[in-house]
């Protein structure tokens, strides 16, 4: 049996009842369709340009799409768990914490692939819950799993309900990633479009937040903000761009962009690992933190 259709699966003997409970829920399997179009969408919406035909052109021989590619398929999944078991839950205070994304095949530029979504860990932090939510992705045809992601909420007013307190190691997916005291391998910065986000969102992501500017004031944001996955991507792309291929990708969201500003990813090489911090140069605010990628094979990265 799958571990997403074993109600047993995600269990942890430090978890509360409420908790218990919840996470012996099964959901039901989300197929995404998609063709070249989506992944030139994709590529697009995080910076690809023109010139990079292989990001860009459906029919160029290295067609393929950007690895951070593999956050859209799970998105529906993973944003449709429900939370509101959670006491005192409300929507509108929930911050997408962290994403961990481990690519685990090669992409395909289209067909269908089926996620699975469970409740991996939930922790009380007094205050306030974080939630992690696991999703793995196959490809509906093979069957073979292509990728697995892990993304991290906190909901702010939510917690107060026992249970674990501190998350158990998960590798990758729950590193510190501290840079090294020294001056960063490579920096590179990219400008952001005023309509990125206006872009980005066609992949999925409809949250009125990065669009609407009355919605954004609500939030109490100045005007509509860049997504985090998209920050991620663009700074995913950089990672590749300078040091090659990696199997997995992990980011802290630490503050937020506002379309138009530029980005600014400093990235230090340690072993196969790329630790990377994102900054907004316009601010000097940083973006992501705690942020690194497992390159694919270190004897070809380069500086």
């Amino acid at each position: 049996m799958s571990p997403f259709r074993d109600p047993k699966a995600f269990a942890d003997p430090e978890d509360s009842a409420l908790v218990a409970e919840a996470k012996k829920q099964i959901h039901e399997p989300f197929t995404y369709n998609y063709t070249e179009r989506d992944v030139i969408l994709y590529n697009l919406g995080i910076g690809a340009t023109a010139q990079e035909l292989q990001w860009t052109f459906e029919g160029d021989d290295s067609f393929s799409a950007l690895p951070t590619f593999g956050v859209i398929p799970q998105f529906p999944c993973s944003t449709g768990i429900p939370l509101d078991w959670l006491p005192n839950y409300n929507p509108a205070k929930l911050l997408h914490g962290e994403q961990y994304l481990n690519i685990k095949a090669p992409i395909p530029t289209g067909g269908a692939l089926v996620s699975e979504a469970r409740l991996l860990e939930v922790l009380d932090k007094g205050k306030a819950a974080a939630v992690t939510i696991i999703v793995e992705t196959k490809d509906a045809s093979s069957g073979e799993v292509i990728f697995e992601n892990q993304s991290t909420v906190f909901i702010r007013g939510a917690g107060g309900f026992g249970g674990k307190r501190t998350g158990s190691d998960r590798g990758a997916a729950s590193a510190v990633n501290n840079p090294p005291k020294r001056q960063p391998d490579v920096v590179t910065e990219e400008a952001t479009n005023p309509s990125q986000a206006a872009l980005y969102r066609l992949s999925g992501d409809y949250n009125p937040l990065h669009i609407l500017p009355d919605f954004a004031a609500i939030g109490g944001f100045d005007k509509p903000i860049l997504h985090g996955l998209c920050s991620m991507g663009i700074a995913g792309k950089h990672v590749l761009k300078a040091f090659g291929p990696y199997k997995d990708i992990k980011v802290r969201f630490a503050g937020v962009v506002y379309p138009g500003e530029t980005i600014v990813t400093e990235m230090w090489k340690e072993g196969n690992k790329v630790i990377f911090r994102a900054k907004v140069k316009e601010r000097d605010s940083v973006a992501l933190a705690a942020s690194a990628v497992t390159l694919v094979d270190d004897t070809k990265a380069k500086l």
